[in-house]
């Protein structure tokens, strides 16, 4: 018996924003060993060059991209990159994401909220456009939305950041209905407590961290392995009639 096809990706081209590290480095290392060519992209070059040059050693196909997903002439000339030297793009991971806010909801700066929506929200938006553009041109594609599970309850102290995490989960479900005809298709992905840079704040903090496992049904931290494989469920022709969807990977927590 011969194994799925389902969740081959060769000759996919695929963009991972905040790729360097975490989350976004676990989806591009397993994207690329289905198959699928991976843009490793986050704000600074070196650190994509590095998840990219581990790709290339493990015999994968990799291209390290910087852009900083908060500034709209970034995401223009990424794209316009990615136009040039690859001509389509099939697969779009929306992870690149910031939380500079921690701490009371009343104490929140206008810089923090500015810098949160920026990236959280126009980010995503505007990646998903120019990627949605390629796509059309393809008739197929798939965008993923990393959002989160504060996106549905919010995080303690993490008010702004919660709330862009919502929005993330509605700008999912119109892209996934405005798109359909196009053949393209969007998902959004809801990480629980996973153990990353991102996430430190909650996980190095012994006392906040035993709060949180009591909340967590498998009472542990997700590592950022655990989140890929769903990612790559939504970006493989395995989720083929899947649009629209968030997918929990929450340990239980949502339940």
């Amino acid at each position: 018996m011969s194994k799925t096809p389902l969740f081959d990706l060769d000759g996919k081209i695929a963009f991972v924003s905040g790729a360097s590290r975490g989350i976004g480095e676990a989806i591009a290392k397993l994207l690329a060993q289905q198959g699928a060519h991976v843009i490793v992209s986050s704000r600074k070059i070196e650190g994509c060059q590095a998840v990219a040059d581990a790709i290339i050693a493990a015999g994968g196909q990799a291209t390290a991209l910087a852009c900083h997903i908060g500034e709209m002439e970034q995401i223009q000339h990424t794209f316009a990159q990615i136009r040039e030297q690859f001509g389509r793009l099939d697969i779009l991971v929306n992870n690149a994401a910031t939380n500079p806010q921690f701490g009371h909801v009343l104490d929140t700066d206008l810089a923090a909220f500015q810098k949160t929506v920026d990236v959280n929200i126009r980010g995503y938006f505007f990646m998903s456009i120019e990627a949605g553009k390629l796509m059309r041109e393809g008739a197929k594609g798939s965008i993923i939305n990393v959002a989160s599970i504060n996106g549905v309850t919010p995080g303690h102290f993490q008010g702004i950041y919660s709330i862009t995490k919502a929005a993330v989960i509605n700008m999912t479900k119109v892209f996934a209905k405005e798109c359909a005809p196009f053949g393209i298709r969007c998902n959004a992905l809801l990480p629980g407590l996973t153990d990353t840079q991102f996430a430190s704040a909650l996980v190095k903090n012994e006392a906040v961290l035993n709060q949180a496992l009591q909340q967590i049904p498998l009472k542990r931290v997700a590592d950022p392995s655990e989140m890929a494989g769903a990612v790559l469920y939504l970006a493989s022709d395995a989720s083929s009639y899947t649009t629209g969807v968030t997918l929990n990977v929450d340990g239980g927590y949502l339940a």
